[in-house]
C-alpha cells in the first residue's frame, strides 16, 4: 500500500478526540514516529464533549483529516457516527480507530488486539479466568478478543449492571467462553479462581492516587494488567506489586494499537523501539 500524498502541500492531519485528553501520550509517541519517518503528518489532541460529539466528528471530515482515535467516553456513542464498521468493531460494539474511506468514515477497534498482543509476550490467554472491571468501550474490546483467543471464563464487574448484562450476553453468544457480572462494591474482592484482572475503566487516568479498590487477600497469584496509560505505574499496579502479583502496564497496549492505526492511516510498518522511546521520554 502506497503512503497517502499531503494535499496541495499542506501535512496530513490525523489525531485524537475524547474528554479529557489532556496528558494522554498518543500525540507526541505519534508525531515521532512520523517524523522518523519522514512523514509530513500532524496529531493533534481534541477535548470533545458527550454533547458535541457529532459536529466534532463532522468537522474533521470537513477538515479533511486522514483519520483519528476515539478514548472515553465517545468509544460506544461515536459507532453511530460512522459509515462503515468492521468486523472486529462491529462484533465488539465500540471504536477507537477511525479511517477516512472515500467521503466517509471507516470505524475499527484496536484496542483488545493491542491489548491481546501485549499479554501474550507474558501468558498464553487459553484457558485463563478472568475478572474484568468495566463494561465500556475498551472493556468490549478487551473481553471480546480475549474470548477469541481462548479464555475460559470472564467475570464482568460494573457499577451498570444492565451494560455489564449486555456484554456478558455478547461473550456467551458469540464466543466459547463463559461469562458472569458482579456488582460493583468496594473492595472489589479477587478469589483463588482468577487468573488474570483487568481494570478496563478509566480510574487512574492521570491520577497516580485512584484507581479501583481491590481485595488481594484470597487471591493465588493472578496477573493484574491495567489498560490506563498514564500514569504507567497507576495505584492498582502499584498495589498488586507491593502483594506480589505481576503487573501489566498499559503502554504496551498504547504501542501495540498505536501501530496498528499508524499503518491503517500511512500504510506503513512503523518502527515500534521509536515509539517505546517516545513513550519512555515522557
Amino acid at each position: 500500500m502506497s503512503v497517502p500524498a499531503s494535499t496541495g502541500g499542506m501535512p496530513s492531519l490525523v489525531g485524537l478526540i475524547g474528554h479529557p485528553v489532556a496528558g494522554n501520550p498518543t500525540g507526541p509517541m505519534l508525531e515521532a514516529t512520523f517524523a522518523h519517518h519522514g512523514l509530513d503528518w500532524r496529531y493533534v489532541s481534541m477535548d470533545v464533549l458527550p454533547e458535541r460529539l457529532a459536529p466534532a466528528v463532522a468537522g474533521l471530515a470537513a477538515l479533511g483529516f486522514r483519520g483519528f482515535h476515539v478514548t472515553v467516553p465517545h468509544k460506544v456513542a461515536v459507532v453511530g457516527h460512522m459509515d462503515r464498521l468492521t468486523e472486529a468493531a462491529a462484533l465488539i460494539g465500540a471504536v477507537n480507530c477511525v479511517i477516512a474511506e472515500g467521503d466517509g468514515w471507516l470505524g475499527e477497534n484496536t484496542d483488545g488486539k493491542g491489548f491481546l498482543e501485549s499479554l501474550e509476550a507474558i501468558v498464553d490467554p487459553k484457558g485463563l479466568r478472568v475478572c474484568l472491571l468495566g463494561a465500556g468501550g475498551a472493556a468490549r474490546a478487551v473481553a471480546v478478543e480475549l474470548a477469541l483467543a481462548g479464555a475460559r471464563s470472564i467475570e464482568i464487574v460494573n457499577r451498570d449492571a444492565t451494560r455489564a448484562r449486555v456484554l456478558a450476553d455478547l461473550i456467551a453468544d458469540r464466543t466459547t467462553a463463559s461469562s458472569s457480572v458482579r456488582s460493583w462494591s468496594a473492595p472489589i474482592e479477587i478469589g483463588a479462581a482468577v487468573d488474570l484482572v483487568v481494570n478496563a475503566t478509566s480510574l487512574g487516568l492521570n491520577d497516580p492516587d485512584a484507581g479501583p479498590e481491590l481485595d488481594f487477600s484470597r487471591a493465588a497469584g493472578p496477573l493484574v494488567a491495567d489498560v490506563v496509560v498514564h500514569p504507567p505505574l497507576t495505584r492498582l499496579l502499584r498495589e498488586a506489586g507491593a502483594a506480589g502479583l505481576r503487573t501489566l502496564d498499559g503502554q504496551g497496549m498504547l504501542v501495540n494499537q498505536g501501530a496498528r492505526g499508524f499503518r491503517l492511516w500511512t500504510g506503513i510498518e512503523p518502527d515500534r523501539a521509536v515509539m517505546r522511546a517516545a513513550l519512555a521520554m515522557r
